[in-house]
């Protein structure tokens, strides 16, 4: 996988929202093949990057509270 993306989760404290966001904008990148998207795309691209961020912070508070 990309290596950019760093490992979230940290017994010491929460992830921050930028954190999240950037680790998903890289996952998207990476499964996109964009670096940035067409004007045509970019709606797309953007909510791909919003879903994945929800489901990191989902995920991330999930995981945590076991």
């Amino acid at each position: 996988m990309c290596r950019s993306i760093k490992q979230l989760r940290q017994p010491d404290r929460s992830p921050t929202d930028e954190e999240i966001e950037a680790a998903a904008l890289q996952f998207v990148r990476k499964v996109s093949g964009y670096r940035k998207p067409s004007r045509a795309n970019e709606a797309a691209f953007n909510q791909a990057v919003a879903d994945v961020a929800t489901a990191t912070r989902h995920l991330l508070q999930q995981v945590t509270q076991t």
